[in-house]
């Protein structure tokens, strides 16, 4: 891994300044594509167009997908759509979709214009069709296919034609002459069956596969679950489509995972830190404007609660520790859900099985809470029942409701097909202050009636 120092990008600063061509290519051969990615991300835009026009195509196009969204569409908008349409002629069909889907609907169609492969625009044509979220939106066209009647020697002319298109090579796929999917070919079987064997009679069959629909999040388990590198995606009558390897499936898993833990974070869009004061200021302001508002309606509580204050002042000092364990509780509970949603140990249909698991242990984790609180109160507050039952017996049914609360809410998001990573932050927290303290008041006016 290349790292860049102040003084490094000093010296590539000043043979830019330099229009020093020669140097600038020296400085850039032999590096990863990712490498070069990294370094365009430390100059100003000027400066890595300046480096990015002195890359060979194959390389060109490879550091383009390296770099963020963000600095990729300032690249991009520097360049005409011809040289844009180059690069995408280097890439295979994944990655161009991922590029174009970033663009204008106008420059999408006119960069398709420029592709010279017809059938490769044919192809990102038909992929921006599917939904970005599904299998069909993260496939890519480039695959080995061979047919379940050929023999051993006509498979190997026909894979030696086709691997001069591919980069990479994960496995080989068998289809029927309806081109459905029906195995795959070991390429170990290549070497050591005999050359007379057809296909159909040495390849593996019932491989692992996934429809076009079928959700990122799904086929990220299904990736975990068999162990692959690359899987084969099928439409709805089991023709073989495209395939997805495991580094976009790597990719979509830490996209989605920074989407979620941003989320949960209160922060409503996705941002990075090098992003404009003002698109940061976007993205967390409304969960802000939110606790504000819960912060007045918990003012208003108190202050029909006031009498009870001014006559015992010891039951405000426990406000916050009633908001805090209901929240600290609520939290906890949701993120367990929400993680166990994310990697298939828990499903929808479990909801009354997981609800009554976590009553269970919102029954044992209240209990411990109050005892430990009522013990404090009986030691520091000897004589005063009315706060020590109402602190312990407010505590108790706050954080049993937290658990549930914490329970419903995501699964209840996950079945309104809303991301349930929402129920982890701010949302929690605000929903338990607030009945917390509703549930606070009402108790311990109750025990002060009685006391």
């Amino acid at each position: 891994m290349k790292e860049y120092t102040d003084e490094y990008l000093e010296h590539i600063r000043k043979i830019i300044k330099d229009k020093d061509v020669d140097r600038a290519r020296a400085e850039l051969d032999g590096l990863h594509p990712a490498d070069i990615a990294e370094l365009y991300q430390n100059l100003e835009l000027d400066e890595a167009e300046f480096l990015y026009k002195l890359l060979d195509e194959d390389t060109a196009a490879d550091v383009l997908m390296e770099l963020d969204e963000d600095d990729r569409l300032k690249l991009l908008s520097a360049m005409p759509a011809e040289e844009i349409a180059k690069q995408i002629d280097h890439l295979d069909t994944d990655d161009a979709v991922d590029l174009i889907q970033q663009l204008d609907e106008e420059d999408r169609d006119e960069i398709l214009a420029h592709i010279d492969d017809m059938e490769q625009a044919g192809d990102i044509i038909d992929l921006l069709k599917y939904d970005e979220d599904t299998a069909g939106g993260l496939m890519g066209t480039e695959m080995i296919v061979v047919n379940e009647n050929w023999s051993m020697p006509e498979c190997i002319k026909q894979m030696r034609l086709q691997a001069e298109e591919m980069d990479e090579i994960y496995y080989v796929y068998v289809v029927d002459n309806e081109q459905r999917l029906r195995g795959v070919l070991p390429l170990k079987k290549l070497i050591t069956d005999p050359s007379v064997s057809k296909i159909k009679h040495v390849m593996e069959t019932d491989p692992a596969s996934v429809k076009t629909d079928t959700p990122i999040d799904d086929v990220a388990l299904d990736f975990e679950k068999y162990d692959l590198v690359a899987m084969p995606v099928v439409d709805s009558i089991g023709r073989l489509v495209g395939r997805i390897t495991v580094d976009d499936v790597m990719d979509e898993v830490r996209e989605s995972s920074e989407r979620d833990y941003q989320l949960a974070s209160g922060i409503t869009t996705d941002i990075d830190a090098d992003d404009t004061v003002l698109a940061q200021t976007k993205a967390r302001i409304p969960w802000l404007l939110i606790g504000i508002a819960s912060g007045i309606l918990a003012s208003i509580i108190l202050a029909g609660f006031e009498t009870q204050l001014q006559a015992v002042t010891a039951l405000a000092l426990f406000i916050p520790i009633i908001g805090g364990t209901g929240g600290n509780v609520g939290v906890q509970a949701s993120a367990i859900v929400v993680q166990s949603l994310a990697n298939g140990s828990l499903e929808i249909k479990e909801f009354g099985r997981q609800l009554w698991k976590e009553f269970l242990i919102g029954l044992l984790n209240s209990s411990v809470i109050a005892l430990v609180m009522l013990v404090y109160n009986l030691i520091f507050l000897p004589g005063e029942y009315a706060v020590t039952l109402s602190v312990t017996v407010s505590l108790f049914v706050v954080a049993l409701f937290a658990t549930i609360l914490g329970t419903v809410i995501p699964l209840s998001l996950e079945k309104l097909h809303i991301n349930p990573a929402l129920a982890t932050g701010p949302f929690i927290q605000i929903s338990n202050d607030i009945f917390g303290l509703i549930i606070y008041v009402f108790i311990s006016t109750w025990f002060l009636k009685i006391f």
